[in-house]
């Protein structure tokens, strides 16, 4: 597939757009004239390209302009089980390596747990007579004949991808390019044949997507890059056919950027990109105001996403995404089912819940005005809305409290049903034996707000870190919302709230530098004498530099990070260490991640190597964030007036202020809302907020 052109990404000195593809709405930010400009359109489900491309027909757009992309096209396949018809190939005695996994039980406590089906299907997983040893060596060769009956398997069965993950392949790949090639002339062959090109069938090799050692963790990866990149390769043809010929590249999940080729066919690096791109420009602008320890909370429409940047981005080897060992460089996320949109239900036992099930953009929450007054006449009955009662959500909470106003969404843009909300609280306030709507929503918000808090804890204080130590930045649609109330739970001092919250994973595709990363098995024994880091970084150090050549980047140009994935003899799982100056800098270093994540160092012990990891990073230009000069303290130019909010489950007079007219200098105290097009900033009493000279809001509890 051929995206836009590597080359000319590199050469063209212009203008970006950075777009992020939500739940509820599709993302712009792009800067002109020296101020960063937003947009926000809602998202179209069924095919993403056509909120972009509606998007950037506006007339404000600016025209040819690169476009950086997060896609969820990648994660939506996987949790909706809707990716290409994939095949697996694997040595003689593996074919089952994904139906028994790790044999871990999620759920501890289920009488009878239910394991989500592989997304390789039994009948679909084929064996091939090679075996290589633990060492590298050929025990069996491969033989191209035992590819002829597979084959006809594949196209009998309408296959669109292969993943070829055979046993020890990372040692010794050549048996895995044997049968890409066999399976190459073969479709040429029979192309030719019919007389017909027919549709390529992509192959996916375990050597060139992951060449790491554990077998099913290297099996799922590369099947999870087989079943999504058809999906995201024809999306993608599509948006670039609709770009005209506009740059185009994707957002990864590392925090970088790559081409659409590339993403076109690694595309299990994208599957976090979204939440990546807001982590990425959270730091950033963190970074820009002066705070270095920083925690960031992403609220959106159907999930938040949290994570803890301990002065650098977080990054990790071991992610998950439905279930599903995804081992790929990603930025360490964790995410809860608790976004504007999650639906609140009481359970059987009358106990409150909110959330993972979400409204989406579609109906979307009851002040959407979508889903008419006999909630869910309009869903069908086969969807899982439809076991919902009243379509309550988040949003609808903070509505019916007052804390979003009808007249202020969007900048105005789009009136909320004030009525519709309180019509569905109510139903809601009856099922929980509540007196009002307005303690129904306070119990939503409530609820909403301790799973947020688990999640922030999650990764804070069970990894040795004292968010009492971090600034809470919060951002997406409704981070702002919850965020003062979330911090005074979690005794966070400060919340950073930036100018530009609800779009702030599309600025973070702005500040995304192109990036690849590569990586290989070691397995070196404790004994520093079989150190030998040049050698092991030698093929990644080749291998980065063509790679990024063919993108259009000099290597004088790049900047390589080595990291080492280290253990101590014995132990089972490893962590990622920055290459330090010497080996012994980085052991130490090892000792102390070690204690800080687990809580005790064996510094005594034998350490391995297990992995050696490079990173190629280009030289990018992020869009400046221009310091103003410090105004009076008075916010009075600002202020829209007053109404009820509640807080504390009582009604309180708070102050309405306009974030637009709010000038760098200016101090508000809680309780007061501030309105913008892209969020809205609830802050609670007792909380005093000042306007730096980024634009800002610096929150402190008093």
């Amino acid at each position: 597939m051929c995206v836009g052109s590597a080359h000319a990404s590199r050469l063209v000195v212009g203008m970006k757009v950075g777009i992020d593809t939500g739940g509820t709405f599709t993302d712009f930010v792009w800067q002109a004239n020296g101020r960063l400009h937003i947009h926000k359109q809602l998202s179209t489900p069924h095919d993403p390209a056509e909120a972009i491309l509606q998007g950037l027909a506006l007339p404000q757009m600016p025209p040819q302009a690169e476009v950086v992309h997060g896609s969820t096209v990648a994660t939506n396949a996987l949790l909706e089980r809707r990716g290409a018809k994939t095949a697996l190939i694997t040595t003689q005695g593996f074919a089952d390596v994904l139906a028994i996994g790790r044999q871990n039980r999620p759920d501890l406590y289920a009488l009878v747990p239910q394991k989500p089906p592989p997304l390789v299907p039994g009948r679909w997983r084929f064996e091939v007579d090679e075996r290589v040893t633990a060492a590298g060596a050929v025990l069996r060769p491969f033989n191209p004949a035992d590819l002829a009956p597979i084959l006809q398997t594949i196209a009998a069965e309408g296959i669109e991808a292969v993943a070829v993950c055979l046993l020890f392949s990372f040692l010794y790949p050549q048996h895995e390019q044997q049968i890409k090639e066999a399976i190459q002339a073969w479709q040429a062959a029979r192309a030719q044949h019919l007389r017909a090109p027919g549709a390529a069938l992509f192959v996916s090799l375990s050597s060139e997507i992951l060449p790491e050692y554990r077998e099913y963790e290297r099996t799922a990866t590369t099947v999870i890059n087989a079943y999504v990149a058809p999906l995201m390769s024809r999306y993608l043809q599509r948006l670039a056919q609709g770009l005209n010929g506009r740059i185009l590249s994707i957002m990864q999940s590392n925090g970088g950027i790559i081409s659409a080729a590339t993403a076109g066919t690694e595309a299990a690096r994208t599957v976090l990109s979204g939440p990546a791109g807001g982590v990425v420009g959270a730091r950033y602008v963190a970074q820009q105001a002066g705070f270095d320890q920083l925690i960031t909370f992403d609220m959106g429409g159907t999930s938040t996403d949290v994570a803890l940047c301990p002065g650098r981005l977080p990054t990790t080897a071991r992610g998950e995404i439905a279930a599903l060992p995804l081992r790929l460089p990603i930025i360490d996320i964790h995410t809860v089912g608790a976004g504007g949109g999650s639906l609140a239900h009481l359970d059987a036992g009358g106990a409150l819940h909110v959330g993972p099930q979400s409204a989406g953009a579609d109906p979307g929450p009851a002040c959407y005005g979508r889903q008419g007054h006999g909630w869910g006449v309009e869903v069908n009955r086969e969807s899982p809305l439809s076991t919902f009662p009243s379509f309550v959500t988040v949003t609808d909470a903070n509505l019916v409290l007052g804390r979003l106003d009808a007249d202020h969404f969007l900048g105005g843009a789009m009136r909320l049903d004030e009525v519709a909300a309180r019509v569905a609280l109510a139903q809601l306030a009856v099922q929980m034996g509540a007196s009002a709507p307005e303690e129904a929503a306070w119990g939503v918000i409530q609820v909403a707000n301790a799973n947020m808090e688990r999640a922030i804890r999650k990764i804070s204080v069970e990894r040795g870190y004292d968010p009492r130590l971090f600034t809470l930045l919060p951002f997406g649609g409704a981070g702002p919302l919850h965020a003062c109330e979330l911090a005074q739970r979690l005794q966070i001092p400060q919340v950073l709230i930036p100018a530009v919250p609800g779009v702030l994973s599309a600025l973070g595709m702005l500040v995304a530098a192109p990036t690849k990363d590569f990586s290989r098995a070691v397995m070196a024994q404790a004994e520093a004498a079989e150190w030998d880091v040049a050698a092991w970084l030698r093929p990644l150090r080749a291998r980065a530099l063509a790679e990024m050549s063919a993108e259009g980047f000099a290597p004088e140009e790049l900047t390589l990070h080595a990291s080492l994935d280290m253990r101590y003899k014995g132990q089972s799982h490893e962590l990622t260490i920055p290459l330090g100056a010497s080996l012994a800098f980085t052991v130490a270093q090892f000792h102390q991640a070690h204690e800080t994540r687990y809580g005790y160092a064996r510094r005594e012990a034998a350490v391995e190597v297990v992995t050696a990891r490079l990173t190629a990073v280009a030289p990018s230009t992020p869009p400046s964030l221009i310091a103003q000069p410090l105004h009076e303290a008075d916010p009075g130019a600002a202020l829209l007036g007053e109404k009820l909010v509640w807080f504390g489950q009582r009604p309180l007079p708070t102050r309405l202020y306009a974030r637009e007219k709010l000038q760098p200098g200016n101090r508000l105290a809680g309780p007061a809302i501030v309105f913008q097009y892209d969020t809205t900033c609830v802050i609670p009493p007792g909380w005093e907020t000042a306007v730096d000279a980024y634009g800002n809001l610096m929150c402190r509890f008093q």
